[in-house]
């Protein structure tokens, strides 16, 4: 379980711990401890994670899911989370609603055809230099576009320059923010106005084609959309029935934020 589950707004100083009078003894919060090391505070989160288990402990033994003293282990802690935390499935119509509320998440991605010739940075002190020869490459293709691949194959530090610069088919997330703001933000094709400027140095780039992103139909995200709100939902009625869970017991050495907002109805 999570140790982001429920929130916690304090955690005593006390090295006691307990839930509805059982004692969490120091020993299992440093074992658990181990567990969170990548967290703000490994005690803290040891200390959660330990409550909620046992919160967890005694009410499947209540619900007769777990006898006494019994270790809790993920099938009884799925059956209990499944009779307390019944979630409806998605309607059609809530489904609808996000598809129309999130239209652009369900679209093919963009895509841009390209090429580059690009004067790469070795030493910042001779940037004066590597610009002046990009700028002076980029005059060249302005007035004579139809060089662009005999350029890249002899002034590029790309291997693409092997090819003409041909970068091929790109999508959102395949390059350097830099340059993928200069290909994507801008409608152009055609040769780039001016350098794009990245981490590698100076492009020039020429964009051959564009293929804007078309819609999804409903009908082929119905099934990933139904997924995603049944997790949500799901997710959200666990967080406040740990809470509820929590707000009930007699909680030692550890204060928990039990806002009545967060509070099952």
């Amino acid at each position: 379980m999570s140790s982001n589950t429920i929130d916690t707004s304090a955690v005593s100083d006390l090295v006691e711990l307990s839930v509805n009078g059982v004692l969490i003894d120091a020993a299992a919060i440093d074992t658990e401890s181990a567990s969170h090391l990548n967290e703000a505070d490994p005690d803290r989160a040891a200390r959660l994670a330990l409550v909620v288990r046992e919160l967890l402990t005694q009410r499947a033994v209540t619900m007769g899911l777990l006898v006494a003293h019994a270790e809790l282990d993920d099938q009884v802690t799925d059956r209990l989370l499944e009779l307390e935390c019944a979630t409806p499935v998605p309607s059609d119509e809530e489904c609808l609603r996000y598809y129309a509320a999130n239209s652009q998440k369900f679209r093919s991605p963009d895509l841009v055809f390209a090429r580059h010739i690009l004067f790469a940075l070795t030493d910042k002190s001779a940037m004066t230099q590597v610009r002046a020869r990009a700028e002076e490459a980029h005059r060249e293709l302005v007035q004579h576009p139809d060089r662009f691949e005999a350029l890249a194959n002899t002034l590029s530090n790309c291997p693409s320059g092997q090819v003409g610069g041909n970068l091929g088919q790109l999508t959102r997330g395949e390059s350097v923010p830099e340059f993928e703001k200069a290909i994507f933000d801008s409608k152009q094709v055609g040769l780039l106005t001016g350098l794009v400027n990245t981490r590698y140095g100076f492009h020039i780039v020429l964009v051959e084609r564009r293929i804007e992103g078309l819609a999804l139909p409903y009908e082929a995200v119905r099934e990933t959309i139904g997924r995603y709100l049944l997790e949500h939902v799901r997710h959200k009625s666990i967080q406040q029935y740990l809470t509820l869970l929590a707000a009930n017991a007699d909680l030692r050495g550890i204060t928990l934020d039990v806002r009545p907002g967060l509070l099952l109805q």
